[in-house]
């Protein structure tokens, strides 16, 4: 009886001295966080406007992620639509075509190089974007475009010598009204718009275009380039048409009376007005790289 005792003494300390040893251990488990609570703040999703980085032809404001690359091949078909089924609307061609290539140095800056058959036109330019505001209100975008081009086939002046440099600055300012509507304008400079004069000249011109998102792939788009009027470039170019968007791959087909692609020689304007009877078929198509 003795021994139960003892044992029963002892069994009762030894409880009392773990309780003793692992109550603050308890207190402190009691006092951690849950493990799924959050411990850093979300990633807050871009601001975004239009969804790619170029409308028909002029620049919007977005960018791509630092490493991501892009692959234009653009075509701006010549016969208008009006010489109807002997030419294919247009689809016999000729053509005027673009391959394009660009690569995003930083989530905010980007560098594009490109190259269209009219006049051999290699233009090299590089697109930042200054500022973005409105998460919670009214998204708007702005960036700045700076490119130079060069002429291959620049025709020759009287004195036989060629001027087949070019050089732009654009500023594109974007802005999401509700939902769905995206509204940008770019004022552009573009020194030389004529190649063939005796002088080089300076042109302005102002940029206008919208984006109606329909779906998350489907969009309805318009641009208009307001421009100098001077011989072979009398006319402002209009273009018109719908966006398919999937996985990074963008698809516009388009109305236009320019058939003109590169930077340097869309915003001088066009020789063909915005009558029907001039409306030609054109479209880009992009695809996002991830190499």
């Amino acid at each position: 009886m003795m021994l139960k005792v003892k044992e029963i003494l002892m069994l009762r300390r030894g409880l009392l001295i773990t309780a003793v040893l692992f109550a603050p251990l308890g207190a402190q488990g009691q006092d951690r966080p849950v493990q799924w609570q959050r411990t850093s703040d979300a990633t807050e999703i871009p601001i975004t406007v239009f969804h790619s980085p170029q409308s028909a032809n002029l620049p919007t404001a977005e960018t791509m992620l630092k490493g991501e690359w892009q692959f234009e091949i653009s075509h701006r078909f010549i016969p208008p639509f009006k010489n109807g089924p002997d030419a294919l609307w247009g689809l016999d061609g000729p053509i005027n075509n673009r391959l394009g290539i660009a690569y995003a140095v930083h989530d905010r800056g980007m560098v594009t190089l490109q190259r269209t058959n009219l006049n051999d036109n290699l233009d090299l330019n590089a697109k930042v974007r200054l500022f973005e505001a409105g998460r919670e209100s009214t998204p708007v975008m702005v960036a700045v475009v700076g490119g130079v081009a060069w002429n291959g086939d620049a025709p020759s002046l009287l004195d036989g010598s060629t001027r087949p440099w070019q050089y732009y600055g654009q500023l594109t300012a974007n802005v999401m009204l509700g939902e769905r509507f995206a509204l940008g304008v770019v004022p552009s400079f573009l020194r030389n718009p004529l190649l063939n004069t005796a002088q080089a000249q300076n042109t302005y011109s102002v940029g206008i275009m919208g984006q109606l998102y329909l779906s998350p792939h489907v969009s309805v788009l318009g641009e208009w380039n307001i421009s100098e009027e001077r011989v072979g470039q009398e006319y402002d170019a209009g273009t018109f048409g719908i966006e398919l968007e999937t996985g990074g791959h963008f698809f516009k087909i388009m109305v236009s009376n320019s058939v003109r692609l590169n930077p340097a020689q869309f915003m001088a304007g066009t020789p063909f007005s915005f009558d029907p009877g001039e409306w030609r078929l054109s479209f880009n198509i992009t695809r996002l790289l991830q190499l």
